[in-house]
């Protein structure tokens, strides 16, 4: 069965950084292209970054455009987000997610807090 966990998220003000981490199970991760998504209350989960099978190809969110960077560790299972010059409106719970045989598999989140 396929299991991703999150972790990584803090309270922080603007400008901070963090690196958020997903580790997944179940699944040979470095075939499957990865993503990280968030979600306020109310809204719809938003697609923040996601990357291709050995990294080489990376796809960012206009909004976290050049203060955010995906990338994996295929050895470790791990893809991670380091997110830099953070600011309020990235305050959200943000998931990891994986697609293997067409089913979409999300782990439980993390919250991260961003204010002053």
């Amino acid at each position: 069965q396929v299991q991703l966990v999150e972790s990584g998220g803090e309270y922080l003000q603007p400008g901070g950084s963090l690196r958020l981490s997903c580790a997944a199970s179940g699944c040979l991760f470095s075939s499957h292209w990865l993503s990280w998504y968030r979600q306020i209350p109310g809204n719809e989960r938003e697609l923040v970054a996601g990357i291709g099978r050995g990294g080489g190809l990376v796809k960012y969110a206009d909004s976290v455009k050049d203060r955010f960077i995906i990338s994996r560790d295929d050895v470790k299972n791990t893809v991670y987000l380091q997110m830099n010059n953070l600011k309020p409106d990235d305050t959200a719970v943000y998931y990891c997610k994986v697609r293997v045989d067409r089913i979409d598999y999300w782990g439980q989140g993390t919250q991260v807090t961003v204010s002053s």
